[in-house]
Parts: structure tokens; C-alpha cells; sequence
């Protein structure tokens, strides 16, 4: 099965320096086949069993010399962000090029729900809802010209830590050259 790993901070704002051949390298290492990377934020395409089981742990073990740290990281697979996908959670913000789409996901089980939709005014985003077990995020220009990103706020509002992608690359990465066998 195809499974992807969202790694948390990596390669964002000069932190979590990490080139993504040893990044590659160590997934493999810890036993994935088939992997590869997808831009330089630490997005892992790789295929394992259809349960990760004891690879997750030999993942964090080969990846944790490369960030000093344990690193945090969403494990999903394919077919779950294929459904994500086509269940169009955005519906016609989707093709809206005035916002930015994001889907936060969570490193674990929330601790408390908000009620959705849910405004971050200082930010200029709305967290319309969740996809199962992902937060989904419009960012609107804010007046300084930049568009807001949720940041910090799973962790106040979800009580869970989690990493964020661009709707545009979850598109990018279950494309057609996401695996060649499913």
C-alpha cells in the first residue's frame, strides 16, 4: 500500500534544515520501499504493508538523527487522500485563486472539537470543518498582502499538534505519478 508521511517543520523558515535524499534515505533505511519525495518540506511517498506497525517506529528512529529531535510526523495513505480528494471538501473554493486552501493534519486524536466553521479573524482564516481526522483551512489575503496560515491553532483550539499542506500539494502528490502500483 502506498502510504504518505507529513513531516512536521521541516524546511520552513530556515529550521528543520533537512536535504530530501537523506530524508529518502533513512525511510528506506528503516525498511519502506518505492520512496520518494515531493518538494522540499518533507512530504515522503513510500510503500510499506497496509499497517505500518513496527515501520512507523524504525521511521522516527532513522529520521530522528536528521533533525536532532524526535520528529513529528502525520502518517496517512494514499487512498485515504484520494477520498479526501474527490469528496471535494472545499467545493468551489477549489478553484478560487484569490484564497489559499490547507488541510492541517493532526498528530494525534483531538482533545475538543470547536464548532465549525470557525474564524480566525487576526489570520483572515476560516477552519470550515474537518475531513475525518483533518482540519480543512481557507486563508484569505491579509491586509499586509501575506495570507494567513493556522499556525498554532490546533494546538489551542484541537488541543493536538499537527502540520499543514497546501491543497495544491496533496494534488500534486496523489497525482498520477503517485505510485505505480496501488
Amino acid at each position: 500500500m502506498t502510504h504518505i508521511a507529513f513531516l512536521r517543520a521541516v524546511n520552513v523558515g530556515g529550521r528543520g534544515l533537512v536535504k530530501m535524499t537523506d530524508l529518502q534515505k533513512a525511510f528506506t533505511a528503516a525498511g519502506a520501499k518505492n520512496v520518494r519525495t515531493v518538494i522540499a518540506s518533507g512530504n515522503v511517498v513510500f510503500e510499506a504493508p497496509g499497517t505500518l506497525g513496527s515501520l512507523r517506529e524504525r521511521i522516527v528512529k532513522k529520521v530522528r538523527p536528521l533533525l536532532g529531535a524526535d520528529p513529528e510526523i502525520a502518517f496517512r495513505t494514499l487512498p485515504y487522500l484520494e477520498r479526501m480528494i474527490a469528496a471535494a471538501p472545499f467545493g468551489p473554493l477549489a478553484n478560487d485563486r484569490t484564497v489559499k486552501l490547507y488541510v492541517l493534519f493532526l498528530l494525534g486524536k483531538p482533545k475538543r472539537l470547536p464548532v465549525f466553521p470557525m474564524a480566525i479573524p487576526k489570520e483572515v482564516i476560516e477552519v470550515s470543518g474537518m475531513y475525518e481526522q483533518d482540519a480543512l483551512i481557507v486563508s484569505r489575503r491579509k491586509p499586509n498582502g501575506f495570507y494567513g496560515f493556522p499556525g498554532l491553532w490546533t494546538e489551542k483550539e484541537l488541543g493536538v499538534a499537527s502540520t499543514g499542506r497546501n491543497w495544491s500539494t496533496l494534488l500534486r502528490i496523489t497525482g498520477p505519478a503517485a505510485t505505480v502500483n496501488r
